[in-house]
């Protein structure tokens, strides 16, 4: 395990700034949500009326898992963190849940109070605070419904376009926005990691962009050939799935991940996040980020090509899909591009470049580090999950002796 490395010191860091442009993007995200469960429930309907129940109960599967995953984590956060203001009791809270109804709760919540954040002319920290840490956990929730139904959705709309070799409109569009919004939450994940760091910028709009493409040129061979292999062997995909799923749990859980509050409920986030590590790369431990990095990257590049191999072997000659084999090599060069996008983005676009912070890995702070918090005067709220993760992505700069939790930041410099 490598050493701890802690740069200078410095002024703890003031609260982040709400504004109208967050509220706009609050607003936009709560709509698109409402958006994309309605598409989602149109297409399985429409699945169902032309005959193919199979597929329409397998988009209906993954919508009710993906809730499932979201009200559970909204109820967990709920119940362990400290700075929650005019909660309703636990039963209705537990009763919201259960109705599926958590995530949307929380967005209501945001609104309210950046609106109130937003309208006055001199909003305290603590309201400052408080709104940015309600949008931080929107952010997490939306990452999970990413990898736990779009794009598993994505993957199977575009597995049954190469099944029957036409595309529906509802299909092409919906195949078309779930990219985007994929490497879009990713986008907003990452934004929302940056503004806890005191020695970190804020994305500008060309690290922006090369961040986009290159989670986007990624994403976009693995889907295709995991779609490709579930047109061959649709019987053996499943199995191939909780493999790789089994494989990037236990590599999770050997890097000893402390996410959750309640260590009965670390499971259930290691779980998750063998979900996304089945599409795409996600950090979730301190080390040195290079060679993981590497070692995933090789693993999914072999596994990638293997399955889209095992699919153009059993398809050669090529008659019928001979469009394919282009798109076949033109998945590959997005992945070396990918690769090198965001070789660029580090060596040269990283945040911890713009302040000379020189370090070859990351730090998360152990659970026992961000237990409990200090009183002090104005404490500003600070999220303590997504803090905790900002860790696995940018060294930062530490005061010996700090001690904070999930809901007060005092003192302290990131």
């Amino acid at each position: 395990m490598a050493e701890s490395g802690h740069g200078s010191g410095g002024p703890p860091p003031s609260s982040p700034h709400y504004r109208y442009l967050d509220l706009l993007f609050a607003l936009l995200g709560a709509a698109a949500f409402l958006a994309d469960l309605l598409a989602d429930l149109w297409v399985a309907s429409s699945y169902m009326q032309a005959g193919h129940c199979f597929w329409g109960g397998l988009v209906l599967a993954l919508l009710g898992l993906s809730s499932l995953a979201m009200q559970f984590f909204s109820w967990a956060w709920y119940q362990t963190d400290d700075i929650e203001q005019d909660l309703p009791s636990g039963c209705c809270l537990a009763l919201v849940h259960l109705l599926q109804l958590g995530y949307l709760y929380r967005c209501f919540r945001m609104l309210r109070v950046g609106w109130r954040v937003c309208r006055a002319e001199t909003a305290p920290q603590q309201e400052q605070g408080y709104a940015v840490f309600l949008s931080h956990d929107i952010s997490m929730l939306r990452l999970f419904e990413t990898f736990l139904e779009s794009t598993p959705q994505l993957t199977l709309s575009l597995s049954i376009v190469l099944h029957t070799n036409k595309v529906e409109h509802f299909q092409g569009l919906g195949i078309c926005t779930a990219f985007l919004c994929v490497a879009w939450s990713l986008l907003d994940y990452h934004q929302s990691l940056r503004c806890f760091l005191l020695d970190k910028h804020e994305l500008g709009l060309l690290s922006s962009t090369i961040y986009f493409l290159w989670n986007f040129l990624l994403i976009c061979p693995r889907v295709l050939a995991v779609a490709l292999f579930a047109t061959l062997f649709p019987s053996y995909i499943g199995l191939h799935f909780l493999g790789i799923w089994a494989a990037m749990l236990l590599w999770v859980w050997l890097q000893g991940t402390a996410f959750m509050e309640c260590p009965r409920w670390e499971w259930f986030y290691r779980a998750t996040v063998a979900v996304i590590l089945y599409f795409c790369w996600f950090n979730v431990a301190k080390g040195q980020t290079r060679q993981r990095s590497a070692i995933y990257h090789g693993f999914i590049l072999v596994d990638s090509v293997l399955l889209a191999g095992s699919w153009l072997w059993y398809n050669a000659p090529l008659r019928e899909r001979s469009y394919l084999l282009p798109v076949l090599l033109a998945a590959l060069v997005c992945f070396v591009l990918g690769l090198l996008l965001r070789i660029t983005y580090y060596m040269w676009l990283h945040p911890t470049l713009q302040t000379r912070c020189q370090a070859s890995y990351d730090e998360v702070d152990t659970a026992e580090g961000l237990a409990g918090f200090r009183a002090g005067p104005a404490p500003a709220p600070v999220n303590r999950r997504m803090y905790q993760l900002s860790q696995n992505h940018c060294l930062v700069s530490l005061q010996a002796g700090r001690n904070w939790g999930n809901g007060v930041l005092d003192d302290m410099s990131l």
